[in-house]
């Protein structure tokens, strides 16, 4: 058995030591039935991951979901096994017979945490470093929370104050996007967030000297973080009083978030395997798991060797948890009593429920206008920031662009902010030029519980943002993306800013709601469904991409069937249609032109908005065909980027109006007549899809 540390602040018993070293020998038991997967960093993690669990963490396996627990991340995804088992030792509903199923068909414990699958995994953690972002995410959400409810509370004696802690490796830290986050979380005085680096110095290429040489520490200092080293114990291992004390001394600084750098040996203390690249993601194999079991104690012909003594012991987490859940449980009460109306505002929202007649709140814009989509979306923001308090969220350094300034007298900024609306439970976030870690960000605030995010940035730059926009559609989060200048519609920043293949890109991640709405009403509506659709009486959420227009586009009169995808907007005169013109966003206004030139020629014609392919595609098929009816074979789709998305609603007789190639910088207008977007060319293609039906 391995050396047992003495402390007197942390109590440490001979038990402790030996479900540490349990969780080392079924790390690398599990890998090894399996055949595939990452053991070392399970291996070395373990005293931490123990640590936080059993002698740190507030929470309650018996409840995986109380509002007032902490929360932990971890963002080193691949090191599933640290995670794994401490929810198994802990008591959250793993048993032994999960982590022998580990990385199999249809078992609770897949390679990489996945939310929602597996009890005790508060986010999906697979791209490196989107961990260390989500729990930025977290810890803004628990701030705002924290002003909804108890603003005027002192620190650490509210309710709604927890820590969010965060393990991350050397991956996390070399991807872009945590220097993102922890930028941002630096600048916002996160004082609830805890990072604990595994700085084991090891990746699939070997030694981090490949590829890293910056001060890492120094990085975060300069970030405005608290920072800490916590040195090995002269065996090599972890060591748990050091690790303890630290991690203490994070949770006692308030004012900055914590950085904790903890070396660590990987795969410690197999006696081969250690310190090298193949226990980062290999199987240590029979012989060396058998000498890492002789040098810690256990027997090396036994696999998944949990003694009755050690599970009992990590099992009174739950009584911890339980006792923990009773005192706050005794503060909410206290709280309630004092705060009767926020009280009612917190069961509200935590049932995920709208404010009755937040929707009587909702502009309705006048036909016949030409309104910017984009525009009309700020307005329903600030029409609804008075109402829907939960619902909060900014921009990438674009707000002015995309319209997301839903209050512009708060800004969500720590206290000591210069700027005069800094406050630090504000309604409007300033994520800075991060598109990467705001969208991973936002993911963390809607996993957090409680609120309603949004964010804002320019079409072209959801490339930035897509692996984490992919996680909120795996995840089924209610987020909300606002991306304005979505077409060669904005001009003359010309092809670097002009969206081409976005639109249809991202209606390729399954789980991802794209809407683009045709005009200021279809954008109210929009809105109106979305935030309907998050509600936990709606059923599985998921998040939404507005696609909103910089140019000025007709306004139509309203049309409640937007909510539904697709819908008739204007329909043929004179008798049956003989065609169909499909249109999106600012296209529709060419479909209803073409349709003008058409009927005037003798063609009943039919126009149909398309805001949303998803939600039309949710509809039944009676409903489907009553929009586009099957007989009708002359179809006609127009949409200013790529046509992939609508081959399938045009059929073999069909034709597309889209743009094949990147854009130009030019006046709009000239844009949209040079590359073929007028109604002559959809009244063209029509006559080609009729002549093609005909044949």
């Amino acid at each position: 058995m391995s050396t047992k540390p003495t402390t007197t602040d942390l109590q440490w018993t001979e038990l402790d030591q030996r479900a540490v070293d349990t969780v080392r020998v079924l790390a690398a038991d599990a890998v090894q039935k399996v055949g595939n997967g990452h053991p070392g960093t399970a291996m070395s993690l373990a005293p931490a991951a123990y640590t936080l669990f059993q002698k740190v963490m507030r929470h309650d396996p018996a409840d995986a979901d109380w509002t007032g627990r902490d929360r932990f991340v971890l963002s080193a995804g691949h090191s599933s096994l640290t995670l794994y088992i401490q929810l198994y030792l802990a008591g959250y509903g793993l048993e032994l017979d999960d982590l022998k199923a580990f990385r199999t068909w249809g078992s609770r414990t897949p390679g990489h945490p996945e939310y929602g699958h597996t009890t005790g995994v508060e986010t999906t953690t697979g791209p490196l470093g989107q961990g260390v972002a989500n729990a930025v995410g977290m810890a803004m959400a628990a701030r705002y929370e924290r002003g909804l409810f108890d603003p005027e509370a002192a620190t650490g004696t509210s309710p709604f104050d927890h820590t969010v802690w965060v393990v991350a490796g050397d991956g996390c830290l070399q991807e872009g996007i945590s220097a993102e986050a922890s930028s941002l979380a630096g600048h916002q005085k996160l004082g609830n967030l805890v990072l604990l680096w595994d700085d084991n110095h090891i990746s699939i290429e070997g030694d981090t000297e490949t590829a890293v040489s910056e001060d890492t520490l120094k990085r975060y200092e300069s970030y405005g973080w608290h920072v800490q080293r916590v040195e090995q114990s002269p065996s090599g291992d972890l060591d748990p009083e050091g690790l303890y004390k630290a991690l203490q001394a994070a949770k006692a600084e308030t004012e900055r978030p914590s950085f904790i750098a903890a070396r660590s040996i990987i795969a410690w203390p197999a006696p081969n395997a250690q310190n090298t690249e193949a226990a980062h993601g290999s199987a240590l194999g029979d012989e060396e798991i058998a000498a890492t079991k002789r040098v810690l104690g256990f027997d090396p012909e036994k696999t998944f060797e949990v003694s009755d003594e050690v599970i009992s012991h990590t099992r009174e987490a739950l009584d911890r948890g339980r006792e923990a859940k009773a005192e706050w449980e005794k503060s909410l009460a206290a709280w309630r009593t004092a705060n009767p109306e926020r009280a009612a505002e917190f069961d509200r929202i935590s049932a995920g429920e709208l404010p009755e007649g937040w929707e009587d709140k909702l502009p309705v814009f006048e036909a016949g206008h030409s309104v910017a989509t984009r525009a009309a979306s700020g307005k329903v923001l600030q029409a609804l920031g008075g109402v829907i308090p939960e619902l909060w969220g900014g921009s990438a350094d674009l707000a002015g662009s995309n319209n997301t300034t839903i209050d512009k007298t708060s800004s969500f900024l720590p206290a000591g902010n210069p700027l005069p609306e800094a406050d630090p439970y504000g309604r409007t976030i300033h994520f800075g030029i991060r598109e990467h870690s705001m969208a991973a960000a936002m993911n963390g605030i809607a996993l957090h519980g409680n609120t309603r995010v949004y964010g804002g940035t320019f079409l072209v730059f959801s490339d930035y943002m897509r692996n984490a926009v992919r996680l909120s559609a795996l995840m089924h989060l209610p987020v909300t993306y606002v991306w304005t200048h979505d077409s060669i519609g904005l001009g003359e920043d010309g092809p670097t800013h002009q969206p081409v293949e976005h639109i249809a890109s991202l209606r390729a991640i399954p789980g991802l709601n794209v809407v683009r709405p045709a005009d200021a009403n279809e954008t109210t509506i929009a809105w109106r469904e979305i935030l309907r659709r998050g509600r936990k009486d709606f059923g599985r959420s998921a998040p939404h991409g507005l696609a909103l227009t910089r140019q000025g586009v007709p306004t139509y009169p309203a049309n409640e069937d937007t909510a539904k995808g697709g819908y008739v907007l204007l329909d043929a005169e004179g008798g049956e249609p003989q065609v169909v013109l499909i249109g999106t966003g600012s296209e529709v206004q060419l479909a209803v032109e073409a349709r003008d030139e058409l009927q005037a020629a003798g063609v009943p014609t039919r126009v149909v908005s398309v805001p949303c392919v998803e939600w039309f595609e949710e509809q039944d098929q009676a409903y489907k065909d009553s929009v586009l009816p099957p007989s009708v074979k002359a179809r006609v789709a127009v949409e200013a980027g790529i046509g992939l998305t609508w081959h399938r609603y045009v059929g073999d007789a069909g034709r597309i109006v889209s743009l094949e190639h990147f854009g130009a910088s030019a006046d709009a207008k000239v844009l949209f007549r040079e590359f073929g977007f007028t109604a002559g060319r959809v009244a063209a293609a029509a006559r080609e899809s009729l002549a093609a039906a005909a044949r």
